[in-house]
This record gives C-alpha cells, structure tokens and sequence, in this order.
C-alpha cells in the first residue's frame, strides 16, 4: 500500500492561478511596449532650423550612427581647431533639433560637436561610455561634454572621466558633486524656463566648481536652447531663436574657441 497522501486540492489551485500568471505577465509587457512606443515619440526638430546647418557650406553635417557629426568645411571662417564637444539631448527631443543652436560655435571657433542619439531617447537610459562618441571625430584632441536638461545631467556623470577637459550645461544642472574638479564649466540658463528654472540652477550651484561660469540669458526659455517647438510646462521665451542663438554662440566660443 502506497504511503503518499493525495491532495485533491493543489492541482485545482494551480489551475486558478495559471490564469492570474497570465494575467500579470500580459499586464507588464503592456506596460513596457506602451513605455517603449512612449519613448518614441520624440519633439522634433523645427525643418526650416535645421535646413539652414545642412545648406550652410561651413558647417559638414554627418549621420554616424550613434550620433550627428557636426564640423567645419574647408569653407568654414575657422578651420578645425582640434576641440571637441559631445553633446546629449534633453529627453525625448530629436537630435536635429540643436543643429542651429550650436553650429554657431562650429562656424566662428572651428569646433567640432558631436550629438548623440542616447538610448530610447532618454540620457539616462544611456550607459555607452563617451569613447563611443568621440570616435567619431578621431581628430579631436581636447573634449567637453555637454547637454540640454535631463542630457547635462548625464555629461555631468560623463563629465567626471579622465578625458574631459570641461563641461556645458543648457538649462540643467548636475545631481553629481564636480566642485572639487579642474573641469572648465559653463551653466547657460533661461530667464523663463519653467522646467530647470533659474531658481533649480542656483540651488545646484555648488555641486560645480567654484570658478564656473553660471550666465542667465535674459528672455529664454527651456525650448529656446534647441529648436523644436512648445515643450509643455515651460515658460513663454521674449526672445526670438536667432537672438538664443547669438548668445549661446558668443558664450560657447568664449568657452571653447
């Protein structure tokens, strides 16, 4: 006679919570593609912005991939100047939205700016090291790393390699502390912004060196350090993006030129 007792039960549970299993695992991968399709939708560029890079005979505008190789031309006032400077995006915006922001700095300083394309979109989904942007431009000798809201965040991480030089923030600040670096940095925050207000970039003033430069730019808003149009939550800009851009311009090739 068999001494295992039988339990009528437990195959009649297990029935019951196969279905509940099912359940939950089907709730989750809808939640993770609705987050996936979510990351996609990006704010895109504004065309006529970044029409006026790619006509520009001093400005080579390059797809590599990973990133937006932008450099001068044999065109160019100033021809290449050995300075590099990656640049991350803020969340969610198109990576050809900052073409004519910063191809100012690469007309009238020779720079050379690489934009990524960070992982779904998000800066801090982005763990690839910044040697995989940097050789994009293999002539490059001297590198900042810099970013727009939720991407400064993410060069002040990159920020504390070796290989950095200095960093640009546009509207943003760092959850990292680099007050005790030698980094040569430079804060640009709007007047308007009504996400990385003015009052978020003072508070994290001191997580950045002490000699850094923190300039405020009268009239600008979040969306006015690229070009793709209304962000929600942000403040209304009284200057226009050709004047955004002179500032930013004149303040990068103090910086980097």
């Amino acid at each position: 006679m068999s001494d295992v007792t039988e339990h009528p039960g437990r195959p009649r549970r297990a029935g019951r919570l196969k279905p509940i299993l099912i359940g939950i695992l089907g709730a989750v991968l809808v939640i993770v593609l609705g987050f996936v399709v979510w990351t996609q939708i990006v704010m895109q560029g504004t065309r006529s912005a970044a029409l006026s890079v790619w006509e520009d005979p001093a400005v080579s505008v390059t797809d590599v991939g990973d990133a937006v190789v932008l450099a001068p031309t044999a065109d160019a006032e100033r021809p290449a100047s050995g300075t590099g400077l990656v640049f991350i995006p803020g969340a969610k915006v198109d990576p050809y939205a900052y073409l004519y922001k910063l191809s100012g700095v690469v007309e009238e300083a020779g720079v050379t700016v690489v934009i990524t394309k960070p992982t779904l979109n998000l800066a801090f989904f982005d763990q690839r090291p910044l040697e995989t942007f940097t050789a994009a431009a293999p002539d490059v000798d001297t590198w900042f790393v810099g970013g727009h809201s939720l991407g400064g965040v993410r060069a002040c991480q990159l920020a504390e390699g070796p290989a950095v030089t200095g960093l640009v923030l546009f509207g943003s600040y760092c959850a990292n502390d680099l007050s005790g670096s030698a980094l040569e940095v430079l804060s640009l925050a709007g007047s308007d912004d009504g996400l990385s207000t003015p009052e978020k970039v003072a508070d994290a003033r001191v997580r950045l060196p002490a000699d850094a430069t923190m300039i405020e730019i009268d009239g600008a808003n979040h969306a006015s350090f690229g070009d793709y149009g209304v962000q929600p939550g942000d403040g209304s800009a009284t200057i226009s993006s050709d004047e955004a851009r002179s500032e930013i311009t004149r303040d990068l090739v103090e910086l980097l030129g």
